[in-house]
């Protein structure tokens, strides 16, 4: 990925409607080339699927957790790794050396649903147990472009 597709998807991520036309006008692309681009992001999975934000619901309500997985079988736990990529809030989901297996990062609508995704993940097959911290607050956030905020002192 470069700058330009770095644009993009900011673009989409504030609408993720909005026309090729006018995608492009806000990039300085052309239409076509801005299409290209979307496509061949799609192709690479940094795109993919739709978002459904209730009404009044805005990216404050958001609900993150972090949620560190030991598995029963470090070398045969592919079947953890495929449930995890099947759940829409799951956000990060990656394999880590030391003490924890799997580090899940959750963003659900509400308190209820990471309680309840923490819940799946905890009774499934090949999980020995599970460790979940909330997020208080956002102090760095490169990754998606998205909240930052300065910490007090």
């Amino acid at each position: 990925m470069d700058a330009m597709d770095e644009k993009i998807i900011a673009e989409l991520t504030r609408n993720a409607r909005v026309s090729h036309s006018e995608l492009a006008g806000k990039v300085l692309l052309s239409r076509n080339a801005v299409r290209q681009r979307i496509e061949r992001l799609e192709r690479q999975g940094h795109i993919a699927g739709y978002t459904i934000v209730r009404a009044g619901g805005d990216a404050g309500d958001v609900v993150s957790a972090l949620v560190l997985v030991y598995r029963q079988d470090r070398m045969r736990g592919g079947d953890v790794l495929a449930a995890l990529k099947r759940i829409p809030e799951v956000v990060i989901c990656e394999i880590l050396s030391g003490d924890f297996d799997i580090m899940v990062r959750l963003e659900a609508a509400s308190l209820e649903r990471v309680r309840s995704i923490w819940e799946d993940i905890a009774q499934m097959p090949g999980v020995r147990d599970t460790v979940t911290a909330l997020t208080l607050s956002s102090v760095v956030n490169r990754r998606r472009g998205g909240r930052s905020s300065t910490a007090p002192g």
